[in-house]
């Protein structure tokens, strides 16, 4: 009945399998008079999703963790993932050939000052690391005695034969009805952040940077529309935006040039060297630039300047047509989001959906909407104990049947032109446990007490991560993930810097928009997980002594009453659910069909704190 367009559900290549790769690259290694070498998961800007010409620790593991590292030695080699991830790891990569070790407490510099022998010399490519990154590998080999050394190009390269060609999306225009601000008028902005900085020239290293500044999306890497790129943007003149000129029409190419020159992305290394042998100071994004950007300043006699991207914040902060954008786009998916949650409450008693035929049908209604580019990250549908996986993705291998008693969590988003959207439902199928209600009654009062709270401008994500975790703290429970991450304008959906974690440190400003999804994880059981999207208010407060800030939500859709232990919530509580659930009702069901319609009323009929939860499906 439907089709996924954007997803695929095969079990990557693993385990013993891929031996005979590692076999060959420890042979590349030998013959280049290496010990070892470093295989990020990365590509030259560190995004979130690499293309398969930069899949390379994908390649030589089998592991396809979005975020790890390998470091192969000639008698060992180890696989780094984080907590989300160890139990992938470990089924994808051979457990003969490789340990899995911790990417974050102990990193990896611990296992390679134990491992590296005095004399060693280890490999890695300065284009897929940070400076920052590099620093810190230096100092575990310099502890162990050993050398670290960058290698002119790449050794999995010389052995990957099947390796597919770097990607040539399209680029494409993403006009004033969209952007809301001319390039001109943005370059204008970034000049005075550069001239701020006391630097020469800024590097734009981050794709997203140089899409946002130059009004420009790309088709280079799955799920986030990246023209693959780099610019140069001095503090006077005009900058300069290096992009394989494959991927420019005419119009594209003209609209550029009118902006800024237009160079092939190997003319980069010549005018950062030209640059850097005036003495430039030139500025350096400290998250993606990498450490050969660093190394051929230094070498040509400038000066390096590591620190955050400034156009990163500007970017955080949504002008007023991108979020008039993005309120369409979250009309336009709740319209989806509502046929999707009526289909899985009529079809989910019959006992033969899976968690395949949910992604696919979810995808099939966006699709329907005739506005949707692609899904924004591959779509989380996990049920029973898969819930519980935090980053779970379903293959054929390990899709389950959405089973009675179960809780179906599902986590999913779309890119429109106008917005980015990401929910997350937990749905009941058949009758909840008092313990399953407990907790996702405790979810939700976290994700309330988040959409409703005043904060001074200025706060940072971390001062309000605790208002989420209150009540799951309460009953000696919490999840081990941040409450919630930034979100682009038909850009990433895991966009920097703001962000609601005790990491987030990040001044939170009017114009941002950012995820609220606290959960709870019952391993081998059940998973929970609560997510709108919210956008930074100013909170008009009368006799406000300061400027204070709220949120708006974004997201419509209604949030499951059957596993809502109404006595649990307090009277503001109930008021805003109440009253959330009554938007829903009157934004979205004049665009449904009748037996949607009727399914949004009883789904969104109003809660008593003394009235016990009525199923919506028998």
């Amino acid at each position: 009945m439907f089709e996924a367009h954007f997803q695929t559900f095969e079990e990557p290549e693993s385990g013993v399998a891929l031996s005979a790769r590692l076999s060959a690259f420890r042979e590349e290694l030998t013959r280049r008079r290496l010990n070892g070498f470093v295989v990020p998961r990365a590509d030259q800007q560190q995004n979130e999703y690499v293309s398969p010409s930069e899949e390379r620790l994908a390649w030589l593991t089998g592991f396809t963790g979005s975020a790890g590292m390998a470091i192969v030695l000639m008698q060992e080699a180890a696989l780094f993932v984080d907590g989300r991830y160890t139990l992938q790891a470990k089924k994808q990569a051979d457990g003969k050939a490789w340990s899995v070790e911790s990417l974050i407490d102990p990193p990896p510099e611990n296992w390679l000052t134990q491992h590296l022998k005095a004399g060693d010399r280890l490999g890695f490519d300065p284009w897929l690391h940070t400076s920052s990154a590099v620093e810190r590998l230096s100092t575990a080999c310099a502890k162990a005695g050993a050398e670290l050394v960058a290698v002119d190009d790449n050794p999995i390269d010389s052995v990957w034969s099947e390796r597919p060609a770097p990607p040539l999306g399209a680029v494409t225009l993403h006009g004033a009805r969209f952007s809301g601000e001319t390039e001109s008028d943005k370059l204008k902005r970034i000049a005075q952040e550069i001239g701020r900085l006391g630097v020469d020239a800024l590097v734009l290293s981050d794709s997203h940077a140089v899409a946002w500044t130059f009004n420009i999306r790309g088709a280079d890497v799955a799920h986030t529309p990246l023209p693959l790129s780099y610019a140069l943007v001095p503090r006077e003149g005009r900058p300069t935006v290096f992009i394989d000129h494959r991927k420019l029409s005419n119009q594209t190419r003209d609209h550029l040039e009118q902006s800024g020159d237009v160079r092939q992305p190997d003319a980069l290394s010549d005018e950062l060297t030209a640059l850097a042998q005036r003495g430039a100071a030139i500025a350096l994004d400290s998250a993606t630039a990498a450490d050969a950007l660093s190394r051929l300043i230094t070498s040509a006699g400038g000066k390096p300047v590591r620190g955050s991207d400034p156009v990163s914040l500007l970017k955080a902060v949504k002008n007023p047509t991108e979020i008039a954008g993005t309120r369409t786009a979250h009309h336009r998916d709740a319209v989806a989001l509502a046929r999707f949650l009526a289909w899985v409450d009529r079809e989910a008693p019959k006992g033969s959906l899976t968690e395949i035929d949910t992604v696919e049908a979810l995808e099939t209604f966006r699709r329907e909407t005739g506005a949707l580019k692609d899904v924004s990250f591959p779509t989380i549908a996990g049920t029973g104990p898969n819930g519980a996986i935090v980053h779970y993705r379903v293959t054929r291998k390990s899709n389950r049947r959405v089973a009675p008693g179960d809780l179906l969590l599902i986590d999913s988003g779309a890119q429109y032109e106008d917005g980015t959207t990401d929910v997350t439902r937990t749905i009941a199928i058949g009758a909840p446990t008092a313990e399953m209600r407990d907790r996702f009654t405790r979810v939700l009062r976290g994700h309330i007490a988040i959409a409703r709270a005043i904060f001074p401008d200025g706060a940072t994500g971390a001062q309000l991560d605790p208002l989420a975790r209150q009540f799951l703290w309460q009953a000696g429970l919490d999840f081990e993930h941040g409450t919630g991450h930034g979100v682009g304008s038909y850009l990433s959906v895991h966009e920097g810097p703001a962000r609601i974690s005790k990491l987030g440190t990040t001044p939170l400003k009017r114009g941002m928009i950012l995820s609220n999804e606290p959960g709870y994880y019952k391993t081998d059981a059940f998973g929970i997980r609560i997510e709108n999207l919210e956008l930074v208010t100013a909170a008009e407060i009368d006799g406000a002594e300061k400027p204070m800030n709220a949120f708006e939500t974004l997201t419509l859709a209604p949030i499951d009453r059957r596993l809502i232990e109404a006595r649990m919530l307090s009277e503001i509580e109930l008021d805003w659910l109440n009253a959330y659930h009554a938007r829903v009702r009157a934004e979205v069901r004049g665009q449904l069909d009748a037996p949607t319609q009727a399914w949004l009323d009883e789904a969104t009929v109003a809660l008593s704190g003394n009235t016990e939860i009525r199923a919506v499906v028998e």
